[in-house]
């Protein structure tokens, strides 16, 4: 009985960590009315990573070169996936992208196989299906052409499929503190660079824009992966994967919600068949694969 408490408590912890993520869209979204993407990021990565070493360092340990260079390799696919993700969130809507962003999730096992020279198994081809008809619904605009921030959004994706690949190669031989403290060191450098050479400085951050990346910092980074973390510890991994999905469901609702943003009946229907989709990967032969692992958004 004590473990299906533990396993229904980090059940709904996990449901938390996806609203506040799903809610990352959003807040992302206003906050580019007032603030330029690289200095977003830059400031929510600086501020993760003081919070992370802060509460985590006790555990980490020792940093040597090697945990450096598997660190900084998951950083760089980390810097790349938010950055591509927050320019694109400039040219389309946090609902739309909140789901374009999931697909990730199918484009994983697909990576894995490519990397890995297995044959797709037919949920692979059934929910990749989905997923590009989901996609087409979502951001053909009745026309055969991508939005550029749709395009982004797919890009950044793909680069999630790659963070969530090197995770799972690195984490085995690596504490997951430390992995977690260097890849968002790296990415904070790299976005503090790119601010600096790519964009102007802001002249003034308002009171809604620190308290934006306070969440985003605080929330969003730190507290939804260190909960992540804990409830791996007592839910089944497809568990996860199937909770987290959620985020882009309340990406969407917090969307139209807060941000009035438009949800057209084409883009509720392909939402469904990337949503089902996802579920497909989940759900349809759990035992079979090792890539259901996650990442935060």
């Amino acid at each position: 009985m004590e473990g299906k408490k533990k396993k229904y408590l980090s059940d709904l912890s996990l449901l938390f960590v996806a609203f506040a993520w799903g809610g990352g869209f959003v807040v992302v979204k206003d906050t580019l009315d007032s603030m330029t993407p690289m200095y977003i990021m830059a400031f929510r990565f600086v501020l993760a990573t003081v919070v992370v070493y802060l509460a985590l360092h006790r555990w980490m340990g020792k940093i040597d070169k090697k945990d450096l260079l598997k660190g900084s390799v998951v950083g760089v696919f980390l810097y790349l996936a938010f950055a591509f993700q927050t320019v694109g969130l400039q040219y389309t809507t946090a609902s739309k992208q909140g789901f374009l962003t999931a697909t990730y999730v199918v484009m994983v096992p697909l990576i894995f196989m490519i990397l890995y020279r297995k044959i797709p198994r037919m949920k692979i081809f059934v929910a990749s299906i989905l997923t590009l008809i989901g996609i087409a619904l979502m951001v053909l605009d009745g026309g055969l052409t991508f939005n550029q921030g749709d395009l982004l959004t797919l890009v950044c994706a793909f680069f999630f499929a790659l963070h969530i690949i090197a995770i799972e190669y690195f984490a085995k031989n690596m504490h997951v503190f430390k992995l977690a403290f260097i890849q968002i060191a790296v990415a904070a450098i790299l976005f503090v660079i790119s601010a600096l050479v790519a964009e102007p400085m802001p002249e003034e951050i308002t009171a809604r824009s620190w308290w934006a990346i306070v969440y985003m910092g605080v929330i969003s980074t730190f507290a939804c992966f260190t909960v992540q973390t804990v409830a791996q510890k007592h839910t089944p991994s497809s568990h996860v994967s199937i909770i987290m999905s959620l985020e882009a469901v309340f990406a969407t609702l917090l969307g139209v919600l807060l941000l009035s943003e438009v949800f057209t009946m084409e883009m509720v229907i392909g939402a469904s068949l990337i949503f089902v989709a996802i579920l497909i990967i989940e759900l349809w032969g759990i035992k079979d694969s090792g890539t259901e692992q996650l990442s935060s958004t």
